[in-house]
């Protein structure tokens, strides 16, 4: 291997998730600890997350973690190490993020193979207002280090569940029986990201517990970027405005790595994009036009179709796991990817703050407008597209829309002729019955109190 190759070989740097003063990072290094090799147990091997000193200095484990086999994870496995932000000398009144434990309890120790190295697991004991989120090991009987991981404020962090089990004992001869199983977050809530470090929680005894009282999980929001919406269309003159307005990036969520399925080995994803990027976009489309040169007022329907489309949000779900509506991953991720999560976009991103049935409205509306004398008439509709890019800026998956009824809006020339319009009941579509696209109907009438078309399909 040449230089260059070892060089990029090497893990990258991610930039910290921030929650409050704690820096949560990833590493892709690993110091075996133990291996059930030589016993009669299952095959399992218990590492150490060890975050190299120049790439992520001041970072500590969480916890060991255990794997199924006796491979080499080191660069293949990510697990998450945190750090103490520095606030610059600013005392942070809730205190520090993270503290060193007080004392461990024994959980299980290997005393039956001759033939196999000894191995004790421990339990750390959390200061006051901290917990621990995993468990450590040593290859004697003798406590780990004070300093071999860190316990985080009771605050930053989500009770957690059990998931299914890694390994138990069974086999090993020892005196202790031990069982290993994963950490499942719960179900995260808009906006966030509820993750597991990828320690194991470790019980004696075989049987799993019904309410675990020690499994946690690591929490954070979902940053988003917003900026100035597009400005809303004016109609200018009699002719015919352009079928869109120019568009704007209005909205853009930040995920790391681990919380979208790119079809690529854990390691690999992590070190090539380390953080995605969900853009929204949107845009004024013109609905419909109409000049009126007469002297009395003249009714016009326009149908207008919606972005949305269930084939392509099938293939967006297929080809990363998310979900737009609610939190993902619905079902568990088929690959091997260590870190457990639970993630929610921010409703203000997915048009979703009053309710999530825009989503599944793929009916074209109808819109209804009388058009005043001697003026003409312009409808926009706001349309939204969203797009998951990597850090090098290609695109995941397929892009997919939105179209906001409650953005509907009438614009009228000239100025001085501009009358408000209110919405109606539905009217009847025109579409025949037996096809499986429905419409709904705005109809748009001189009112004195509202200048904007609504859609009031039910």
């Amino acid at each position: 291997m040449t230089i260059e190759d070892n060089i990029a070989a090497l893990p990258r740097q991610m930039e910290p998730i921030i929650q409050d003063s704690l820096l949560i990072n990833f590493t892709t290094e690993f110091n075996r600890v133990w291996s059930s090799n030589g016993s009669k147990a299952k095959p399992a091997t218990f590492w150490r997350p060890a975050p190299a000193p120049d790439a992520l200095p001041g970072y500590f484990p969480l916890g060991d973690m255990l794997i199924p086999g006796d491979a080499n994870i080191n660069g293949e496995v990510v697990a998450a190490v945190v750090c103490e932000r520095d606030l610059k000398g600013v005392e942070n009144a809730r205190g520090k993020a993270l503290a060193r434990p007080i004392d461990f309890e024994l959980v299980w120790k290997e005393t039956g193979a001759p033939n196999v190295a000894r191995l004790s697991i421990w339990r750390p004991l959390a200061p006051v207002g901290y917990v621990a989120l995993g468990q450590v090991c040593t290859t004697d009987h003798c406590k780990p280090s004070l300093n071999s991981v860190r316990c985080v404020r009771v605050d930053l962090v989500v009770a957690a569940n059990l998931g299914e089990l890694i390994w138990n004992d069974k086999g090993s001869g020892a005196k202790m029986s031990f069982s290993a199983y994963a950490i499942e977050p719960p179900t995260a809530a808009a906006g966030e990201i509820l993750f597991a470090a990828g320690t194991f929680a470790g019980i004696q005894g075989y049987s799993k517990p019904a309410a675990p009282s020690s499994a946690y999980a690591l929490r954070m929001q979902i940053p988003v970027q917003l900026s100035e919406p597009p400005q809303v269309p004016v109609l200018g003159g009699y002719a015919k405005p352009a079928e869109s307005e120019p568009a704007t990036v209005t909205h853009v969520a930040r995920l790391p790595w681990f919380a979208v399925r790119d079809h690529a080995h854990p390691g690999e994803q992590f070190r090539n994009s380390p953080y995605y990027a969900l853009k929204r976009t949107d845009q004024y489309v013109l609905i419909g036009y109409e000049r009126n040169e007469a002297d009395t007022y003249r009714a016009r329907k326009w149908t207008a179709p919606r972005a949305q489309s269930a084939v392509t949000m099938r293939m967006f779900h297929s080809f990363t796991a998310m979900e737009i509506v609610k939190a993902w991953p619905s079902a568990p991720l088929s690959d091997i990817r260590m870190t457990r999560f639970s993630a929610c976009l921010p409703k203000a991103l997915t048009h979703t703050e009053a309710s999530s049935n825009g989503w599944h409205e793929l009916r074209p509306q109808i819109v209804i407008a009388m058009v005043p004398k001697q003026s003409a008439v312009a409808v926009y509709q706001m349309q939204s597209h969203y797009e998951l890019v990597r850090e090098d800026g290609t695109q995941v998956a397929v892009d997919f829309g939105y179209t906001d009824d409650s953005s509907v809006l009438l614009t009228q020339y000239p100025p001085q002729s501009i009358e408000s319009v209110s919405s109606c009941p539905s009217l009847t579509s025109d579409i025949p019955a037996e096809t499986s696209i429905d419409s709904t109907s705005v109809e748009a009438l001189p009112s004195p109190d509202l200048d904007v078309v609504t859609d009031s399909a039910p």
